[in-house]
């Protein structure tokens, strides 16, 4: 499974400015009483949940996910979603990042490409081209430059495997999977394109940041402020692919 984004509804607001990332109040606090078949990793998930205010306005503007004010956050702070461009999303279940860049490139309009992939099943997006398949399939490469039919703007890599537990074995899986984006990043690309990977922190690899300098104009390390605080992870910013 290499997808670990939440769940929610369908939508998102377009807007007119780049301030859709900004959350702000946490409103009243709820407390979840410990139930006598709950398990207390299971109350505190909830706790969480229900205290989250990304949570709350996910679900306010119809997002499928909390993640989508990641990326929302990263496109504020880098302005790589344009009118009319084509994206791939790489592990896009639920759908929050694929919203996003639907919204962003106005391709339900007909003016951009938005094409996702997944090992989950996705709920259809308007506007965007999903196909259920393990981005690690032989196959996958191919079948999403059929539906691209030509090169990329951006390309997004959400992806993750289901944790072991194990620090060292998570962060070899998370690797693993964001040089194979970077790999199909540099395949599908256009001149100036943008590529985004999740790693966990301390886990960019020299390797990895090597291969992304010798291929992007600019590459920094960032953590959005919707990205959990206690979470590891931390997000990987490639800009101007030089071809």
């Amino acid at each position: 499974m290499h997808n670990n984004r939440g769940g929610g509804g369908r939508g998102g607001s377009r807007g007119g400015g780049r301030d859709e990332g900004t959350v702000t109040g946490r409103g009243l606090t709820t407390r979840v009483k410990t139930a006598h078949k709950r398990s207390l990793s299971s109350t505190m998930w909830l706790n969480r949940q229900l205290n989250d205010p990304y949570v709350a306005e996910a679900k306010k503007r119809g997002y499928r996910s909390r993640a989508a004010f990641k990326i929302l956050q990263l496109d504020e702070k880098f302005h790589f979603f344009k009118i009319g461009g084509r994206v791939v999303d790489l592990g896009a279940a639920p759908g929050g990042w694929t919203q996003v860049a639907v919204d962003r490139v106005h391709s339900a309009d007909g003016r951009g490409k938005v094409i996702g992939i997944d090992l989950q099943a996705v709920e259809p997006i308007p506007g965007a081209t999903i196909i259920q398949l393990d981005f690690m399939d032989a196959s996958a490469p191919d079948k999403l430059k059929a539906l691209l039919e030509g090169e990329a703007d951006v390309v997004l890599s959400d992806m993750a495997a289901s944790s072991t537990g194990h620090a060292q074995t998570d962060h070899l899986k998370i690797i693993d999977l964001a040089e194979t984006a970077l790999h199909f990043a540099c395949e599908v690309l256009a001149p100036g394109g943008t590529f985004i990977a999740k790693v966990l922190q301390g886990g960019a690899t020299n390797e990895l940041l090597a291969q992304l300098k010798k291929h992007f104009g600019n590459v920094k390390h960032v953590k959005p402020d919707a990205s959990r605080k206690d979470s590891a992870e931390i997000y990987v910013v490639a800009l101007g692919f030089r071809k």
